[in-house]
Order: C-alpha cells, then structure tokens, then sequence
C-alpha cells in the first residue's frame, strides 16, 4: 500500500481543476445531463484522463462533488481519517425512510453500538454453522429441483431472478427465521419482495436524479414516485414488524428460544426495541440480497464466455470433494481459491455497489493534494477502479482470475493479499462490511453446486447492461438454459 501511496504523491495534482466541462452558474450540468444514462463509464473516462484518478464535480443544485479511484485517497476516507468522512445527513436523508436508524444508515454513537453488537453476532460459529445449513437445505431441497426441472424442460430462466429469489430465502431465514418461499416459481412474487424492491429502486433513484430539491417536493406534495415509495416502506415496516411481534410472542410462549440461531431470536433475547431491531434486519436483508445475487449473477454470465476459468471451478470443486464423499461444509468452502480468485475477478470489473460517497465534516486535503471542503460529498468509485490500468495494467477490462493468485498459472495456489482500498467491494476500514466471509461462503456453496452438476448456457451473447442503483442489476435479466454437465472422467 506504501508503493501505492508514493506512486500518487508523486502525481500528486490540485484535482479541482480537473473534471468534466463546467461553467458558471450552471457548473457541469449541460454535461451531467449529457451523460446521465452512462455515469459509471463517462466518470471512469474522466478518472482516466485525471493524473490523480481524481476529479470535482461541481453542478447547479448539486453538493460538489469529488470523485475518487485513488487508493491513498479511499484509504484517508474510510482509515486515516474515519471521523472525518461520515456518511452524513445527505446520505441519510437519502436512505433514512426505508432503513430508519439501521446500521447501515447512521453515523456516531448510534453505529458504534450497532456495530459492536453485530460484530459479535457475526464472530459466533452457532451463526456461521446456522448459515451454511440454511444454504444447504436451500440449495438441496429448492435451488437444484428448480434447475433440474428447467434442464428438463428445456425452460429458458431468468438465472438474475432466481439468484434474487434464493438470496432472499436464504437472508431472511438467517436474519428473521422467516421462510418467503420466494424461489417457488409456480406462486405470485410475495408482496414482502416487491416492496422491498420498489423502495430500493426509488430510494436509489434519489441520489441519482439531477437535482435533490425535485424528490423532497414530490416527498412533501406525497406525489409520483414519492408517493409509491411511501406506499412500499409502510408495507415493509409493517410486514418486519409483524415478524418480530410473531417471534417475541413464540419467544415468550416457550421456556428455551424458538428458532434462536437467527439473528432476530439473538437481537430480541439482548432486549432490544422493536424498531432499532426492525431497522437493522432490513439492513441486514438489504445488503445481504442484493449483493450476492448481484455478484453471481455477472460471474456466471463471464464464465460462460471464459470456459477455461468455468472449467478450472468445476475441477477444484470435485477435487476438494472426492467425487461425492465430502460434503460442501465451512472448512471446505474455505479452501476453495478458485473460485474466490473467478468470484474476486467478476466484482472487481462488475462490483455489486458502483460507488459509495461519505460527507466531509471539515475541510480537508486529501493525500493527492485534492482540497476537499466541509460539506462536500466525497466517493469513492469501485466501478471506475477497476478499470483504471494504474491499478490493475493494460489488461485491466480482461476477465483473468489468475491475477489473484501468488503465482500466475497456479489454480490451486495461494491467494494474493489485496489491499481494500484497490479493491474496496466489501469497504474497509472501520466500516469494512461485517458480512464479508459469510457472504462469499454463500457466494461459494452456490456457485460450487450449480456448476458441479449443469453447464449453464446463454440464450443471447449480446453484452448485458450493467445498472448501478443501491446495488447494481443486469438489465432484463440473465436469460439461461441449464444442461446436465457430464464430467470427464
């Protein structure tokens, strides 16, 4: 991180005089609407051309802005500097309707406590071994009838849809005990999931749209999309809320806990209010669908234009399981380098949050020498870092797992040590994402049990496109077929 760190301070320029075409009054908002529909790729370009990875953007009704795909500049954000850089009272004006006071929506003392006590949760084998049997009775008794059936039947699937479906079955048994039965195709969408994913595209769209003061008057006049999101939260709260009413009253019919390894049954037992535990499951059920679904959902759309890197899964796989004699459990799933090498590789070119912005409390310099105001949003932008050849090389916009190995060419060989703040998908620093392990051992045991059994197949080669809102999506979803793989023998 030091060569890093040296690297920039030598480029080291006053980034405010770099960025995309501004002019007074109006600053670069006759750009910005130019570009709206390819932020992700018009920013990436700019922080490409930037001797710093570092630009400012300022535009009529809009905080200015400094966009970042430095490592030394990610590192002072959410390292060096914590305090300084809170997510801040834009960001959780953004949010604050839907996740409430949940973790990850608050700054201070109310995340320190949130912090403290879900770091604990997270760190308890019962929890992790509760996950990996979640996943297992999932994976066993609905995820591989469904693709067996599709195989069948020759059924095309929405391979985006049902990654969604079983994430969110999985998320919700771990953080509420609660069973949504979402990946039974044959029954309507819950409204639970609807509405949770109307409330987290409108929400998203907030930060996006061009001017913040247009959705807080639609908010006040309770119009429009507005109107719709209040509609989604009030039957998310309410369908949480009754969840934890059911649990606390199971809790208290019984003389031991009911359910007791979800997390729910663990923030009821330490006695917390109804609301702070509905607002941090939601969190929890917001980071922990949307992300892993999102991050296999590319990966199985870039192995099946890499077959070699498909194949080099399928062979660690049955490898480390001895045709069929061991079971896909935590110690096995933890060997399992390839494909966290593919899994590593897909998100840094196709990350499952694009950006993520803090709110600077004082002014500040960041370490390239970009003068950073109070008040300002300051992101940083995981998309465009990996996609920037000072990072990554010349072949930075090639899928290559091999790059995260110690050694090139060693399938079964020693990861490298990355820093998180070049590949800062998880976060770091203080707020480095607690569900980081859990979420790749769900990553893995899926990822590991479709392709150990099915060659999963495009219906179209035409490139997908890529929707960064809170979390990023595949436009129209990932068309498949699924074909029983016959292994070599």
């Amino acid at each position: 991180m030091q060569g890093l760190h040296s690297f920039y301070i030598k480029k080291s320029v006053l980034a405010s005089n770099i960025g995309p075409p501004s002019y007074p009054f109006l600053g670069c908002l006759i750009a910005f609407y130019r570009n709206h529909r390819r932020l992700l790729d018009w920013y990436t370009e700019l922080l490409s051309e930037s001797p710093c990875q570092t630009i400012v953007v300022s535009r009529l009704g809009a905080r200015r802005t400094v966009v970042t795909a430095n490592p030394a500049n990610v590192e002072h954000m959410l390292k060096t500097n914590f305090n300084n850089f809170p997510k801040g009272k834009p960001f959780t004006e953004i949010l604050g309707d839907l996740l409430g006071c949940g973790i990850f929506n608050v700054d201070g003392e109310l995340w320190s406590t949130q912090r403290k006590l879900a770091s604990h949760e997270f760190s308890t084998k019962s929890l992790r071994d509760f996950v990996v049997q979640t996943l297992q009775e999932e994976v066993e008794n609905r995820l591989i009838p469904l693709l067996e059936e599709a195989m069948e039947t020759q059924k095309v699937l929405d391979l985006q849809d049902v990654l969604r479906r079983f994430a969110f079955d999985t998320i919700c048994k771990v953080s509420l005990g609660h069973d949504p039965c979402c990946l039974d195709l044959s029954k309507p969408v819950p409204p639970l999931v609807k509405a949770f994913d109307s409330a987290s595209e409108i929400s998203a769209m907030r930060g996006m749209a061009p001017m913040f003061v247009i959705w807080k008057i639609k908010r006040a006049l309770n119009v429009g999309s507005e109107k719709q999101l209040k509609e989604a939260i009030k039957l998310v709260h309410g369908c949480v809320l009754e969840i934890i009413q059911n649990k606390k009253s199971a809790l208290k019919a019984e003389t031991k806990r009911v359910d007791g390894d979800d997390l729910l049954s663990r923030l009821l037992s330490a006695g917390h209010d109804d609301e702070v535990v509905r607002d941090m499951v939601i969190s929890f059920i917001m980071a922990g669908r949307d992300t892993t679904s999102s991050a296999m959902t590319w990966l199985f759309w870039l192995l099946s234009k890499h077959q070699n890197a498909e194949k080099m899964i399928v062979k660690e796989v049955e490898s480390m399981l001895g045709n069929g004699e061991k079971g896909l459990d935590f110690e096995v799933l933890k060997e399992m380098n390839c494909v966290k090498a593919c899994l590593c590789e897909s998100m840094r070119l196709c990350p499952p949050v694009a950006w993520d912005s803090k709110h600077a409390l004082n002014d500040d310099v960041l370490p390239d020498g970009t003068f950073v105001r109070k008040g300002d949003r300051v992101t940083y932008f995981p998309y465009g870092m990996g996609r920037m050849q000072e990072l990554w090389g010349k072949d930075r916009l090639e899928f290559k797992p091999n790059r995260w190995f110690q050694e090139p060419g060693a399938e079964n060989g020693l990861l490298k040590s990355v820093s998180p703040f070049k590949f800062p998908v998880f976060q770091a620093g203080p707020r480095v994402c607690l569900g980081k392990e859990m979420a790749f051992i769900q990553m893995k045991y899926v990822v590991a049990s479709i392709l150990r059994k099915f060659e999963i197949r495009l219906v179209s080669r035409q490139q997908p496109v890529f929707i960064p809102l809170l979390t990023a999506h595949m436009a129209g979803g990932l068309k498949v077929l699924v074909k029983r793989r016959e292994l070599e023998i």
